[in-house]
């Protein structure tokens, strides 16, 4: 049977005891008294020395408790100041300055995969921040004294909640550009809608309306002159006002068509685009080449959307120049759709002039560069991702 070792201050009250035993067998009282005596004393000592250890023991655990928990007490203070930070940046330098001051030691945040000068093992230790695996830096702390198990365990803690408060941070910045950018198409939209309205206002104004009331007043002549029985001047008047109606038909057919032609509802984009490059073709004695055979698995919103900027890419090319040859081209481009509008023109355009086509590129979430074109012209080219440009359930 093992003693336990408190037990093991007893062993001279034995003794002692197992003296006075002796004396008593032997018949020598006096030798009991002194062994008997000196066990009591003995057993005394011995438990005064136990109780007095105890206390000692209970006090130095009851220090490492309180300290345990006014460390503790820091570090939850830490995360809470680090918590309080919203950029990435600043809660990685938190994060250090907060780590020199709860663990008393030298704090480096370090860049990810960048390693450290040598240092001895016990009193450098390094911990990286990752999020979802991936590394975005390193807490080095050293001091003159080693790191115990524990100092460790709370340090790995703090840079865990230190990796998950910069990459919510960082979510929420992101978060934050999203709605800035959401806002301003929002905007946008709103003002190139107001500015559609307006055009088409005012070529109805200008246009079908002018037109239509110069055939009232026709007919009123020619009403006047079949009252008069100036039948000729009548049958005249019928004639031009017939002509008229029908330059007024056609222009609002033609207003039809390019606002959303059937064609691009019933057979789609390339459709479209094709039949719309006929007309311009044949009108203004233009060659236009095609190549559209990216553009299969457009969603509908993009192709409205880039329909429209064809056209007006198309328009402004025409009226500045014109051109002898435009090149429509639909491409895949590194995961996004590039729609590329080039002509041969030589006439200057200002830059106003791109700026409706601009604000269509940017409701579909695209991008809109200016370059040179094929012989001196102008090439447009706009770029949407394939998230905005591709239809669901499209590989």
């Amino acid at each position: 049977m093992k003693v336990p070792p408190s037990w093991t201050r007893f062993l001279p009250a034995v003794a002692c005891a197992a003296l006075g035993g002796v004396g008593l067998a032997t018949g020598r009282n006096w030798l009991a008294w002194v062994g008997f005596t000196a066990a009591v004393v003995a057993a005394a000592a011995a438990a005064f020395s136990i109780l007095f250890a105890e206390r000692r023991r209970h006090k130095v655990e009851k220090g490492e408790l309180v300290a345990q928990a006014t460390f503790l007490d820091s570090l939850v203070e830490s995360m809470g100041t680090i918590a309080q930070t919203r950029e990435a940046a600043e809660i990685l330098e938190q994060t250090r300055r907060e780590a020199e001051r709860i663990f008393r030691a030298r704090a480096q945040m370090l860049p990810p995969g960048e390693k450290p000068k040598a240092a001895p093992a016990e009193r450098s230790v390094l911990f990286p921040l990752r999020v979802h695996g991936e590394e975005i830096a390193s807490l080095r702390l050293t001091r003159n004294r080693a790191f115990d198990r524990g100092d460790v365990v709370r340090a790995t803690v703090l840079a865990d909640f230190a990796a998950r408060a910069a990459e919510n941070a960082r979510l929420l910045a992101e978060a934050k550009v999203r709605e800035a950018d959401r806002a301003r198409l929002s905007e946008q939209l709103v003002t190139a809608e107001q500015d559609e309205r307006r055009r088409l206002a005012l070529f109805l104004h200008d246009g079908p309306v002018q037109s239509m009331s110069g055939i009232g007043l026709m007919l009123d002549a020619a009403i006047g002159s079949i009252e008069s029985e100036r039948l000729d001047d009548a049958q005249q008047v019928l004639a031009a006002a017939l002509e008229r109606h029908r330059e007024t038909i056609r222009s609002l057919r033609d207003l039809s068509f390019n606002i959303e032609p059937v064609v691009l509802r019933d057979q789609g984009f390339a459709a479209a685009v094709r039949a719309y490059a006929d007309q311009i073709g044949l009108s203004n004695q233009i060659q236009v080449d095609l190549d559209l055979d990216a553009a299969g698995q457009l969603a509908e919103k993009a192709q409205v959307g880039l329909y429209q900027i064809i056209r007006e890419a198309v328009s402004q090319a025409i009226r500045r120049g014109p051109p002898t040859r435009i090149s429509i081209r639909v491409a895949q481009l590194d995961g996004e759709v590039a729609t590329e509008i080039s002509d041969d023109g030589t006439g200057e355009r200002r830059r106003r002039s791109f700026e409706a086509i601009e604000e269509r590129a940017l409701t579909l979430n695209g991008r809109m560069t200016v370059g040179a074109g094929a012989n001196g012209g102008i090439a447009v080219r706009v770029v949407l991702p394939r998230y905005a440009a591709e239809s669901e359930g499209s590989d």
